[in-house]
């Protein structure tokens, strides 16, 4: 009987392998004929996302369905493939496709644990899957999925398989392939890793969410432990190897930023650009732009404008948390009512949101989105101090959203909030107009408006050093002295209403000399240097600094910068007297490249001493840089002393109400422009000003610009010649028998055009022909008379030196 039974047994295993086989070969000859052709994989063509680079190789933007980066598999670490392989399939280089037994192996473990927990899908099977097939758990999709895998073995080399599996698998993180995962998760390229990095990475394929070390780390640990056992079994590596990666620490990158340094506001200038040449395709062709950013300045411009405008909260004191909520009495309700709650609230730049836990005048305290507890004390608590001891009604209660961040190291944080006022810094080489460094405000993902290049704003002064260029061609000097008295225009004057112009402080007084009115920001004597030389013309001669002289409406408003401008339009334009002269245009895209490296694209700017245009005369740009060169040595932007060095210039600006603050600054090769507002106009407060606010995020940034960089200056051109001055008169100094005696100047060194010296001081005469001054021996020079008649109506007494002109 016993036999029998198994003579039962064994012919029922055979028929039963009979059948099968018969149906798998049935299966096989319906399936195999219409498995789809391998074009996908023998001309593998990902979508590749456009990238945006640094000057200096610092990915900056990405844009894309896919966040994905191709790696050919000789690039690929050996670690990062043996750590895959002893992950998903260590019998890859010796299977045809379906691992057999893998398959018998999974079948016996998901029999013994009476359900199906473990697969036996091989690295090829996967990627039959991601290319070709659904992911439905149905008998056909598997025999199709394995019929598929032997088709592709038979068809690519191993490698090749390899190297599609490596670059088209999905890792979380909008990552497809282990390139861009490397950088999304390590902000490092994969030949950066270390082979615990390697392993985390390796240990995503299996269950991309569930394994995330960013969402879940102490589940991807476990996970990466697994993976590096596993490559200690295999013999990829050895026990002080494995022991080695298992202790190391593993720094994930938490932030959103997926770039090596913050550039947004360019990055997304480039791709309008591209968008507009090449259409949707530069989302899926893998297009390379390169810009003319530096990461150091880009990085320095971020941090300015960070600082600028952190400070400018801590002068105004602190506005209250973002919201109040409840919380809960059980610690573990309130830990998921917190979680629950900031998981809605995205971080701003480095300002993240908590949940106070408890406020007192000496500490607060700070719940994290990840449970941290943070505490803030000391210095930190002075500008909420208000808050915090529940001063004029106002108290930091528990359930308070509020911002805090990171005081220099994790164990000192403080209190902040997120910002309402706006700032912009650009920076441009006024050599070729090479955009080194833009942000067009506090943080892109917030507000996308970009302040450097969008934004239309009144300059105030900082427009002035145009009206005196212009001023200069009509033969005025730094050394001719206009009247500081009070001045009142009439409607058709001043554009519509009559304005009596003051200066900042209220003050009037003595005629000045023209450096000295431009070193002090003199209002008064702005308004009458462009009643001088006329409205009409000094709109038109801006032109030549790049402005829309329909911007800027030509009345006497003009002289205190009325008009509007953009901070890239102010850099170009003060990039005009860097340079000594030329007309350089602003430009931020390099080259571009296709996917292989081919060129696209590439920028060919205009030169200043070459193929740029000249503007001015190189003299004017020379004598009004030294001129500016004053505002910052002891003028309104004396505080750039602190840089120690020579060979800065530049002009603070602020306009009405001090609803903009400006400085716009320069080096012989850095041209940099620093803008202060709120996007809806309104004012600043009653103490900003352009030396305030503004000049604080310029000197940040131009000091770790410059750090290292030797002093250039600016050489005198020809055609200029210094002079003795009397600074009282702007007249000629005569040296005293003191002088001659003791070897001393007998006024102050001056420069001027060798056609327009400055007159004795025997007195000149008003040619009412030329409505100009007339001296003997030397050319007219324009006279501003105090108080003319109508516009453009030239006095007609004589005057003596020393009358204002």
């Amino acid at each position: 009987m016993f036999s029998k039974w198994w003579h039962y047994a064994i012919a029922l295993v055979v028929s039963l392998g009979v059948v099968g086989t018969a149906l798998a070969g049935l299966a096989a000859a319906l399936i195999y004929p219409n498995l789809p052709p391998l074009e996908a994989l023998t001309d593998y063509k990902p979508k590749l996302p456009l990238r945006v680079y640094t000057s200096d190789g610092a990915l900056i933007g990405e844009f894309g369905e896919e966040r994905r980066a191709f790696i050919t598999i000789d690039k690929v670490p050996d670690y990062m493939k043996q750590a895959i392989i002893a992950a998903e399939d260590e019998r890859f280089y010796s299977h045809g496709g379906v691992d057999t037994l893998g398959v018998l192996r999974a079948a016996a473990s998901n029999l013994l644990s009476g359900g199906a927990k473990e697969g036996a899908s091989t690295i090829t099977m996967q990627v039959a899957r991601n290319f070709f097939l659904s992911n439905e758990k149905t008998l056909t999709r598997k025999l199709s999925e394995a019929m598929l895998a032997m088709k592709i073995e038979h068809n690519l080399s191993k490698d090749k398989i390899l190297e599609l599996y490596i670059n088209q698998i999905y890792l979380g993180q909008r990552a497809y392939g282990f390139e861009a995962a490397a950088r999304a998760y390590f902000g490092k390229t994969m030949r950066d890793l270390s082979l615990a990095e390697f392993a985390m990475l390796a240990g995503l394929p299996k269950a991309p969410s569930r394994y995330n070390p960013v969402v879940n780390f102490p589940r991807a640990k476990s996970r990466q432990e697994y993976v590096l056992k596993r490559m200690h079994t295999l013999k990829f590596i050895d026990q002080p190897t494995w022991q080695a990666a298992i202790k190391q620490k593993l720094v994930i990158r938490q932030t959103r930023q997926q770039t090596d340094v913050a550039a947004d506001y360019a990055a997304e200038m480039v791709r309008q650009t591209l968008f507009e040449k090449y259409g949707e395709s530069i989302y899926s062709t893998g297009i390379k732009a390169v810009t003319t950013l530096k990461r150091a300045q880009q990085d320095s411009a971020n941090r300015a404008v960070w600082q600028g405008i952190a400070d400018y909260d801590l002068r105004h004191g602190y506005r209250g948390p973002e919201k109040q909520i409840s919380l809960p009495a059980d610690k573990s309700a309130r830990d998921a009512a917190i979680v629950d709650l900031l998981d809605d609230i995205a971080p701003v730049s480095d300002l993240l949101p908590a949940v106070v836990l408890g406020a007192t005048p000496k500490q607060i305290r700070a719940q994290l989105q990840d449970g941290t507890v943070v505490e803030i004390t000391g210095n930190s608590l002075k500008w909420i101090a208000s808050w915090a001891a529940g001063k004029k009604g106002r108290r930091l209660e528990p359930g308070a959203v509020v911002r805090v961040q990171s005081a220099g190291s994790k164990s000192q944080w403080r209190l902040a909030q997120l910002p309402e006022v706006e700032a912009a810094l650009v920076a441009v080489n006024p050599e070729d107009g090479a955009i080194t460094a833009l942000v067009g405000g506090f943080d892109f993902n917030r507000n996308k408006f970009n302040r450097a290049t969008q934004a239309w704003r009144q300059p105030g002064s900082s427009f002035k050093p145009f009206i005196y260029s212009a001023a200069l061609e009509k033969g005025l000097t730094p050394a001719s002295m206009i009247d500081n008295a009070p001045i009142s225009l009439t409607a058709e004057e001043a554009g519509g209403t009559a304005w009596e112009p003051k200066n900042y402080d209220s003050s009037t007084g003595e005629p000045v000399r023209i450096r000295a009115a431009l070193t002090k920001s003199l209002n008064l004597v702005s308004v009458r240097i462009l009643q001088a030389i006329g409205p009409h013309y000094a709109r038109d001669y801006i032109r030549r600094f790049g402005f829309d002289p329909a911007r800027h409406p030509p009345y006497l408003t003009m002289a205190l910068g009325a008009g509007s401008v953009t901070p890239l339009q102010m850099a170009a334009a003060y990039g005009v007297f860097a340079n000594g002269g030329f007309s350089v245009n602003p430009h931020l895209i390099d080259k571009v490249y296709d996917k292989d490296g081919r060129l696209l694209m590439q920028s060919s700017p205009h030169k200043a001493g070459g193929s740029a245009p000249r503007v001015i005369d190189p003299r004017n740009a020379w004598i009004m840089t030294n001129m500016m060169q004053d505002v910052v040595r002891h003028g309104t932007a004396a505080r750039a002393n602190q840089l120690g060095r020579s060979d800065i210039a530049g002009k603070t600006g602020t306009t009405n109400d001090a609803r903009d603050t400006w400085f716009a600054g320069f080096s012989p090769d850095l041209v940099a422009i620093a803008w202060m507002g709120y996007d809806q106009p309104r004012s600043l407060g009653r103490s900003e000003t352009g030396a305030q606010s503004a000049l604080p995020i310029w000197l940040n940034f131009m000091g770790a610009a410059l750090k290292g960089v030797p002093q250039k200056g600016w050489p005198m051109p020809g055609g200029i010649i210094p002079a003795q001055i009397d600074p009282a008169t702007g007249a000629r100094a005569s040296a005293s028998l003191l002088d001659a005696v003791l070897g001393t100047s007998p006024g102050m060194t001056e420069y001027f055009y060798q056609e327009f010296p400055p007159p004795d001081a025997t007195g000149v005469d008003w040619d009412t022909e030329s409505d100009s001054f007339a001296a003997p021996g030397h050319a007219a020079e324009p006279a501003i008379p105090a108080k003319p008649a109508s516009p453009g109506t030239p006095a007609k007494a004589p005057v003596t030196v020393g009358t204002p002109i």
